[in-house]
């Protein structure tokens, strides 16, 4: 998956090139060319496909990750469980009604891909194995409010290869706050939620006929549309389609919905402080990208992502400073969750 509206990372990111064309985990890859080469190993390069906006399937394809025909492209906005039906409805009109599919995050921070794609592996057999849903839950380090939970039921594990197994999923947690989360962490039983996605095609026509019977009913039409070559029928059946999340719609409600821990380094790059974790510090516990000075200055981020322009960071603790040719961010680190406000509020006054 990888469309993304681009304000997470502004000034950096745009609606036009959002955090997953941008090198904020490798010096050298963007973050969505780093998620192929982790999953070729597993699916191949022709297994590969990429869901997107039609808005960014020209950066995208122009990124040259993979072939254009797979790039698949939702025609209009309907949150993850369009991203998903679109995808699928896809596959299944280039016939590939038994295929086992992985549906995973172009803008994430995985290490250790050799233990990554294990997991993937361990839970793809877990959809084959089961018939339902399965997500990857990572194993919290901190009790972290960013991110939603799964709670998991350790009373019938399902047995894996490789001595991994899944376990069902008692409940999905929404973001909660440091109370709870602390809660969360000490129980033992939560994992956050990766939001990554492993099911039969076979399987996921079920949990959707059995949660959004119209959203199935949409399916079978855009697939249908599609295997007839009418792009226009397709889109005009999946406008119909409500716009909501894949978790809300679908996974909180399936009756058969497994999960499967993770052991390899995972973090959701959400925002600007992720560069400390993802890119790590200098002795002054700066992140330092760019041609930038920082004098006196500690647990900074500071990112100059232009040529033109010499940045100057002084006497500052626990601060973000992004400079880019079109716009400039300054705040506190404990405030990046609200760069999407600032953003809006940045632009408008420019175009006032």
């Amino acid at each position: 998956m990888a469309g993304g509206s681009g304000e997470r990372f502004w000034p950096l990111s745009t609606a036009e090139r959002p955090k997953q064309l941008l090198r904020l985990t490798h010096p050298e890859q963007t973050m969505i060319e780093e998620a192929v080469s982790r999953l070729e190993p597993v699916v191949g390069k022709d297994g590969v496909f990429i869901s997107t906006t039609t808005a960014l399937a020209g950066p995208i394809g122009n990124a040259g990750v993979v072939a254009d025909d797979h790039i698949l492209a939702e025609p209009l906005r309907r949150n993850t469980l369009g991203a998903l039906v679109w995808t699928v409805a896809s596959l299944m009109a280039h016939g590939e009604a038994d295929a086992t599919v992985a549906i995973l995050t172009a803008d994430h921070a995985i290490g250790e891909v050799d233990r990554f794609r294990g997991t993937v592996e361990a839970s793809l057999e877990a959809a084959e194995a089961t018939g339902g849903l399965v997500t990857i839950g990572v194993t919290p380090d901190r009790p972290e409010t960013g991110y939603g939970y799964v709670e998991r039921d350790e009373s019938s594990p399902v047995a894996l290869g490789s001595g991994r197994v899944a376990h069902a999923v008692s409940a999905f947690k929404e973001k909660p706050d440091a109370a709870t989360a602390e809660t969360y962490v000490a129980s033992g039983r939560f994992l956050w939620n990766a939001g990554m996605f492993f099911f039969t095609l076979t399987g996921f026509r079920a949990a959707l006929a059995a949660t959004r019977p119209e959203a199935a009913a949409t399916l079978d039409t855009v697939a249908a549309r599609l295997a007839e070559d009418d792009s226009h029928g397709a889109e005009e059946a999946f406008a119909g389609l409500e716009s909501i999340s894949f978790d809300y719609a679908v996974m909180e409600r399936a009756e058969t919905v497994h999960v499967v821990e993770s052991d390899f380094p995972w973090d959701d790059v959400g925002a600007w402080d992720a560069l400390e974790r993802t890119l790590g510090t200098n002795d002054d516990g700066n992140v330092v990208v760019g041609k930038a000075a920082a004098l006196d200055t500690k647990g900074c981020v500071v990112y100059n992502d232009s040529s033109d322009l010499a940045v100057g960071v002084c006497g500052l603790e626990n601060v973000v400073v992004v400079v880019t040719a079109t716009g400039v961010l300054v705040c506190r680190k404990d405030d990046v969750q609200r760069v999407r406000e600032i953003g809006r509020a940045a632009l408008q006054a420019k175009d006032a």
